[in-house]
């Protein structure tokens, strides 16, 4: 498993090379992993990114693309199996126009949704009501993620 070594800088490479736990970490490949969005959309807002910093979209190696898709996918199995969504948000920002907060490391969103999951608070007051603490939603991701 390589990991990055852009040190502070990068929330992707502090988490890689970090506690799996701190890190908000649901599993790790060979050469990418999955975690937490630290400030999620919706429950269980995760990511995909490859483990090498400055690695963009177009940048990823064969390897790297392939694995960034085997574990969105088991994402999705794991997701759905603890918070059953309706549906699911999968996709890039590319370029921060784009909405891309971290544009110097490659990372797919994945985002459950289920019916009428928008309300007022977005709207009226900036803010996300989330029900579950991001501990807890890692550890019943991590639990449920298919082996």
């Amino acid at each position: 498993m390589q990991h990055a070594d852009e040190g502070d800088g990068c929330v992707f490479c502090r988490a890689a090379a970090g506690d799996d736990e701190e890190g908000l970490v649901l599993r790790r490949g060979e050469r990418t992993f999955a975690l937490l969005n630290r400030f999620p959309y919706t429950s269980g807002h995760l990511m995909v990114a490859p483990y090498r910093h400055g690695s963009g979209f177009d940048s990823l190696d064969e390897g790297e693309a392939l694995e960034v898709h085997r574990v969105a996918v088991q994402a999705i199995e794991a997701l759905r199996a603890v918070y059953a969504p309706d549906g699911f948000n999968v996709g890039w920002n590319l370029g921060r126009l784009a909405g891309a907060g971290i544009v110097d490391h490659a990372h797919v969103h994945v985002v459950p949704r289920w019916n009428g999951d928008t309300n007022f608070m977005p709207v009226l007051a900036d803010v996300r009501v989330i029900p579950e603490h991001l501990v807890e939603t890692r550890r019943r991701l991590a639990e449920a993620w298919p082996r």
